[in-house]
């Protein structure tokens, strides 16, 4: 399954390890799904998990990047203009538009309106979650969310 992960489910990913987004994050790292992006998404994942704000052990951020670029499918930016409310939203949806991605797993649903997604699913971390559990439930509960 491909799937484009927004910048703040890493965050919250990282920030709590038991949470939706760690599971999400989680499912990346061991390859259960896998992560498109392209130069700009690498870009703001580096730029943000370096934000001294966050705490982040930047060995635990490099690895993750490494893993996520690695195993990950890289597309070429379209830069094409999708009017997003929030033009920062923008490399995303283009990335997952690029991969015929089955999902744009983001904390902020709201940001991506259906009228303007041209029929990608976008998808919070919780609904990715119990999807994945309906359609493989043979993998058991790789984290239990709180």
């Amino acid at each position: 399954m491909k799937v484009v992960l927004d910048t703040n489910v890493l965050v919250s990913g990282l920030l709590n390890s038991k949470g939706n987004p760690a599971v999400v994050l989680t499912l990346a790292l061991t390859g259960a799904i896998q992560v498109c992006h392209d130069k700009r998404i690498l870009a703001e994942y580096s730029e943000v998990l370096a934000r001294p704000r966050f705490k982040f052990d930047p060995i635990r951020v490099r690895e993750v990047l490494i893993k996520l670029e690695v195993d990950g499918l890289s597309f070429a930016s379209s830069n094409t203009m999708l009017n997003l409310p929030d033009p920062d939203d923008e490399p995303f949806l283009d990335t997952a538009l690029a991969a015929s991605a089955d999902y744009l797993i983001t904390g902020n649903t709201a940001d991506y309106p259906p009228a303007k997604c041209h029929g990608m699913h976008v998808i919070s971390p919780a609904d990715f979650v119990a999807l994945w559990r309906t359609l493989h439930p043979e993998t058991g509960n790789p984290m239990a969310p709180d």
